[in-house]
């Protein structure tokens, strides 16, 4: 079982997203994240999905989405060609005795506090998803009060692009 970042070019119309995460749960495969907004075309949406299976699975998939009448263009996103970032909303207990503490951690990240109380401090972080697990890890000690994540979104590295063209 493999990790596999799929970047699915749609047209930005009510009902596609559940019509390609449907085909996925009709299949019996679970989305280990999932993001979607539109592009530089407002006609246009990506849908970013990372999912764990095996090579031959995900080739079944791929096809399947590509048949898909509102999708233009299908394509992974591979580790070594692409970047891939997310973004996370944190927030952290505290108190008077460690809120120093946790403002240095949060600055080494070069995550930013957003939000502040006298019990509670929110933090955006961006970046892969080991630099947000990594921060999440060395916070837990603290008390994680809630947690939002946006979920993987990438893009290919260089001038590898979409067409948006028709198929």
């Amino acid at each position: 079982m493999q990790r596999y970042v799929m970047s699915i070019i749609v047209d930005n119309l009510a009902g596609v997203l559940s019509r390609v995460s449907g085909l996925f749960a009709r299949r019996g495969y679970n989305i280990d994240s999932l993001s979607v907004g539109e592009t530089e075309d407002k006609t246009v949406s990506r849908i970013t999905i990372a999912v764990t299976c095996d090579a031959d699975s995900f080739d079944q998939i791929r096809k399947q989405v590509e048949k898909l009448v509102d999708v233009k263009e299908v394509f992974e996103l591979s580790p070594k060609e692409s970047v891939y970032r997310e973004l996370a909303l944190i927030k952290i207990k505290v108190d008077s005795k460690n809120r120093v503490e946790i403002v240095g951690i949060v600055d080494i990240f070069r995550a930013n506090i957003i939000d502040v109380s006298t019990t509670s401090i929110t933090v955006v972080i961006t970046g892969d998803e080991s630099k947000t697990q990594a921060f999440m890890q060395i916070m837990e000690p603290y008390g994680i009060l809630e947690i939002a994540r946006t979920g993987l979104t990438g893009l290919r590295r260089g001038l590898a692009s979409e067409s948006f063209g028709e198929r």
